[in-house]
């Protein structure tokens, strides 16, 4: 039977803060490795990583093409699936799809408001939600389920690691998302006045956000022993970040529209559920 597989997404988490946090239960699983992110924000993301594509390794003196490839092949072993055929890939190019083709059934689960089940991204899901809370990591993990008829893909997008690394008591600076704007913006073009300047945060919060994004990387790995025992033996866990964040390196503050490493900085690892 194909390997059942849980693909959790932290959303914004870069690098650095996951290899600074303790992380006991992740860690079983194996070392997290440095990758990038084939874009600086949510949405683009996703859309690529439910296309197959993977958070990729950068090598030198290859072509590209090859680091594409050699990252497909991987979901042969992944899945368990030995004549899973690439061209059930095209046209579609999602994996959802193939996945449904192979028998699964597709479960999301969000946080970002972006991922709505309106959005494009929902396409190929059989249940598609976008929780009511933004960091609701529990609620997602007590809804799983694995009956022994039918393997399972769950794909979870994870808020808590996502700014304003809102955990319960915290109290921590509010700068709206894309979300937010799109919410905001047709006020501000109606009024037709300036909106309101912030100024940007000094240092010490630059310093206090970062310690806190790792605080809930840590929080997270609380419940990924939860997760590893809800899942049967045959379940490949993927875990892995969208996109990074800056935390004032360089004058940046957040992602998207930025081109800087940090942005594109994630920690991967991968492997059968320990």
């Amino acid at each position: 039977m194909p390997n059942n597989l849980v693909y959790i997404i932290m959303d914004s988490c870069r690098y650095d803060s996951y290899a600074a946090a303790a992380t006991p239960n992740i860690d079983l699983l194996g070392k997290a490795e440095c990758r990038y992110s084939y874009a600086s924000w949510t949405s683009p993301s996703h859309y690529t990583m439910l296309m197959g594509m993977i958070p990729h390794q950068s090598p030198r003196g290859v072509f590209a093409s090859e680091v594409y490839k050699q990252e497909f092949v991987k979901w042969v072993d992944r899945l368990n699936i030995p004549n899973l055929s690439f061209k059930t890939f095209v046209p579609y190019l999602s994996l959802p799809k193939v996945l449904q083709d192979n028998g699964y059934k597709a479960i999301a689960r969000v946080s970002m408001p972006v991922l709505n089940q309106f959005t494009n991204i929902n396409k190929h899901f059989d249940d598609y939600k976008l929780m009511p809370n933004h960091n609701d990591f529990p609620s997602m993990i007590n809804d799983m389920e694995f009956p022994d008829d039918q393997p399972r893909f769950y794909f979870f997008n994870l808020g808590e690691t996502h700014y304003p690394y809102m955990l319960k008591g915290d109290d921590m600076p509010r700068i709206s998302g894309v979300h937010g704007v799109f919410k905001n913006i047709d006020e501000f073009l109606l009024v037709g006045e300036k909106p309101e300047e912030k100024s940007f945060f000094e240092p010490e919060e630059m310093t206090r956000l970062h310690q806190q994004q790792i605080s809930c990387v840590e929080y997270v790995d609380k419940f990924i022993g939860e997760l590893f025992n809800k899942c049967p033996d045959n379940t490949h866990i993927i875990i892995t970040a969208d996109h990074g964040e800056l935390f004032g390196e360089d004058g940046y503050f957040g992602h998207g529209p930025i081109m800087h490493s940090k942005c594109f900085e994630v920690p991967f690892l991968e492997g059968i559920r320990p």
